[in-house]
């Protein structure tokens, strides 16, 4: 029988190649925030250019892995030179881990929210493409399988606690409000967040949390929405998730819909005589301000410049109270026609380089496994198309390459 041998340098060649292909993903953690900038452990500045993935509706795992294997997808965010992918999760999947007797399957999850005609089918999908997976898997196993081939391609995480109940986001009357509202559990929550920045140190290339999608009015009970309150909630949140990761950077997001972060900014009285300032948090290198922006009808890109600027970006400015980083983790805008060469895109792809500043796209979902409702809903806003095989829309991935270009660039 032929034996096959290995000669000395043929050793060195491989061990060569493999310290190579390791140094080419390696990944620079933790990171920090000083003054405007996030930088990573070797003290160069990051810039967050990334998508959102979602994974926080009725399901409550990462959406498209019926029409696409975890590999494939990274690899389509991978081939933008993209570095960072949102991950969005509820904090229903945390009660059930904790008060049901651990986590559900993700077959019974499909069973769940599709039905049992059409629970059956998905499942099936999603172990054919993805047959690392069987009837045993559970939810929050299949998030480590995506961290996991994230880090593989070199791509950070910054998770994003969407929701508290799995369903699709937002509105002022879905019960996810605020504080105190029909599903948003405050003691719930900080536990939620507590346990998955926990479970997350498992994950290399988990550099970020982001406290709460967008806080919003609407709740039917609960407490006064304002910022004395948000103070309150978020500090106390802030200092659970620090004392559980300290590596991580936590995200802080504001009011109406995290379209407002002036008096963060700015240091004014948010009531009560509370003000927030960085001097008061020894974790202040921690803190990052995260904004949205869907001025979609926008005619003038001056005056939302301004806006985005009053808003929440002063942070980043050399007099502001609070010097801090923001990062635009939400806008987006339909993939289906010419959206991409209107005033709000343009803008966006204007000023997010001019400003040196990160941010997320919403959304690489081409379909979701359901949405309000609708089963295999068709998301036009998503990059991928329905069956997550191709870009929809490749004049709008070819604008928005040069706005990564450009953010990378910067």
């Amino acid at each position: 029988m032929y034996k096959w041998e290995i000669k000395p340098a043929q050793i060195e060649d491989l061990e060569t190649a493999a310290i190579s292909s390791l140094s080419e993903r390696a990944l620079n953690t933790p990171f920090v925030a000083t003054k405007q900038w996030i930088q990573d452990s070797t003290g160069k500045n990051f810039t967050y250019v990334g998508v959102n993935w979602p994974g926080a509706a009725d399901v409550m795992i990462p959406e498209g892995l019926q029409y696409a294997s975890i590999a494939s997808i990274v690899s389509k965010v991978k081939s933008l030179k993209m570095n960072v992918v949102r991950l969005t999760f509820a904090i229903e999947m945390i009660d059930n881990i904790k008060d049901n007797g651990g986590d559900v399957t993700i077959q019974n999850a499909f069973n769940k929210a599709l039905g049992t005609t059409n629970g059956p089918k998905t499942y099936q999908q999603v172990i054919k493409n993805n047959p690392q997976f069987n009837e045993k898997t559970t939810r929050l196993q299949v998030f480590d399988a995506v961290a996991a081939e994230l880090d593989k391609q070199g791509i950070y995480i910054h998770l994003d606690n969407h929701m508290s109940k799995g369903a699709w986001c937002c509105g002022s009357g879905d019960g996810n409000t605020w504080f105190g509202d029909t599903y948003f559990n405050a003691n719930n929550w900080k536990r939620g967040l507590q346990y998955m920045v926990d479970h997350g140190k498992s994950w290399p290339n988990l550099v970020s949390i982001g406290l709460r999608n967008e806080f919003r009015s609407g709740a039917k009970n609960g407490l006064p929405y304002n910022w004395a309150t948000w103070y309150d909630q978020v500090i106390s949140a802030m200092d659970l998730v620090y004392k559980a990761n300290s590596n991580l950077l936590i995200f802080l997001s504001g009011l109406d819909y995290d379209t407002k972060l002036e008096p963060i900014a700015t240091g004014a009285d948010l009531g009560s005589g509370k003000k927030f300032l960085l001097s008061n948090f020894k974790y202040a290198n921690k803190l990052v301000l995260e904004l949205h922006n869907y001025q979609n009808d926008a005619t003038d890109c001056g005056s939302m410049e301004s806006g985005l600027w009053n808003n929440g970006f002063r942070a980043t400015g050399t007099k502001a109270a609070n010097m801090m980083p923001v990062v635009l983790t939400e806008f987006g805008f339909s993939q289906a026609g010419n959206d991409y060469t209107k005033t709000y895109a343009t803008c966006i792809k204007k000023l997010m380089p001019q400003w040196k500043t990160g941010w997320t796209v919403w959304v690489l979902s081409g379909s979701y496994y359901i949405r309000s409702g609708t089963q295999d809903y068709e998301e036009t806003w998503g990059l991928l198309n329905h069956d997550w095989s191709a870009w929809r829309n490749t004049a709008a991935i070819s604008a928005l390459q040069g706005m990564i270009d450009a953010s990378l660039k910067g």
